[in-house]
């Protein structure tokens, strides 16, 4: 017997018609960098699956890996075995070795139509020898334990351990968008909205320091390797933000600092667009959850960018984002505490339904373009690699193309 890896592909593939190619080719390339190092070597493929040969003792490994991998609906280390009852059998008494279940079912999945045997009476005759040495109840429906055959022509393969993926589809099918990294718990989870429906995504992070200490700028970098694991390359962009603040608060209504904060960050983050050919910003943004986050407030923040403005927990509440937190593992950083940029000099009234006018007016006495200038050029640019965990690091004025 031989351990085999079978991963199967995200659901959607089957739906990409013309286009598939290019959706499969970006998949195994994603599967292939999560099991780089491994020993993992490709040996087949179906139309919504790739099966791998890999070293027993990396399938721990593996199996860490996948379940952060993006277009993996499921996968299963396999035993193969030759294409007869007796050697699956013998595949199943290995695989039965330390497990107790009360019910279980056998699934299989006849695609040699030589094989002497149906796919049910192959599932009645394994059935019935599982049930001889275990005692469990054979149950179709809602079994605790099943087991899946593939009957291949010259083999057949028993998976014995299935884990879930993550879905989504893999990352670069869908462009390249900026996402504002606030170091909240909302900023991280609507960036791995946007990886899970296949968008490339580089991150902005906006700090106060040096008029505030580096807390955030070690909290973005946190994040960033958090959510490289999705992703697999990302960049991170810090960019010092104080001088424009310091701009805003000398001349700005102490009531619309944040929504002109706001306005800056998105036209800085489209800059960088520009840079990274991306086609797109994005924020995390929940309606009304805060006063910055009012529809008004949002039309105001709006108007001062030209690309698109993606916002996926929109209609998200706090408890579902941070429970959406918790599962990708990004809560726990965000929680700690730090200084965030728009809390700096934060009015203790902020403005609900910011008057454009208002806003426009104000931001007529700002110096824009040497603002803007300023805070690109001070701006450091971090690489990060995974698996590896390689990361590199420069300020903008080393920084090159990946």
């Amino acid at each position: 017997m031989e351990t085999l890896l079978l991963v199967n592909l995200f659901h959607e593939l089957a739906l990409k018609g013309k286009n598939r190619p290019l959706f499969l080719k970006r998949a195994k390339a994603h599967v292939a960098r999560a099991l780089k190092g491994l020993g993992a070597a490709l040996e087949g493929e179906w139309p919504m699956a790739l099966l791998f040969r890999l070293p027993e003792e990396a399938w721990p490994e593996a199996r860490t890996r996948l379940q952060d991998t993006l277009g993996v609906e499921g996968f299963a280390r396999v035993l193969r075995t030759p294409a007869d009852l007796k050697a699956l059998k013998g595949a199943l008494e290995e695989a039965l070795k330390g497990e107790t279940f009360r019910s279980f079912r056998i699934t299989a999945k006849r695609s040699d139509k030589a094989f002497p045997l149906t796919s049910p009476e192959v599932e009645r005759l394994l059935g019935a020898f599982v049930q001889e040495r275990t005692g469990a109840e054979v149950r179709l429906k809602g079994a605790e334990r099943e087991f899946v055959v593939r009957l291949l022509p010259g083999a057949a393969l028993l998976e014995v351990e299935r884990r879930a993926g993550l879905g989504g589809l893999p990352p670069g099918v869908s462009g390249r968008v900026v996402a504002l990294l606030s170091g909240g718990i909302d900023s991280p989870v609507a960036a791995y909205r946007l990886m899970r429906r296949g968008a490339e995504v580089v991150l902005v992070h906006f700090h106060p320091f040096p008029l505030l200490s580096g807390a955030s700028r070690e909290k973005a970098k946190a994040l960033a390797e958090r959510l490289v694991r999705f992703q697999h390359r990302l960049r991170l962009h810090l960019v010092p933000f104080s001088e424009v603040q310091r701009h805003i608060l000398v001349e700005a209504p102490a009531a619309y600092r944040v929504v002109l904060y706001r306005r800056y960050m998105l036209r800085i983050a489209e800059a960088i667009a520009r840079e990274e050919g991306a086609l797109a910003l994005c924020t995390g943004d929940s309606l009304g959850q805060v006063a910055s986050q009012t529809l008004e407030n949002l039309h105001a923040v709006n108007q001062a960018a030209t690309l698109p403005v993606f916002r996926p927990l929109i209609g998200w509440d706090k408890q579902e984002i941070m429970a959406e937190a918790k599962r990708i593992g990004t809560y726990e950083t965000s929680i700690l505490p730090d200084e965030e940029c728009c809390t700096l000099f934060a009015p203790r009234h902020p403005v609900t339904r910011a008057d454009l006018g208002v806003v426009l007016k104000a931001e007529a006495r700002l110096p824009a373009g040497e603002l803007m200038a300023l805070a690109l050029k001070g701006r450091e640019v971090f690489t990060y690699a995974w698996p590896g965990k390689r990361l590199e690091g420069a300020s903008i004025m080393e920084h090159g193309p990946a």
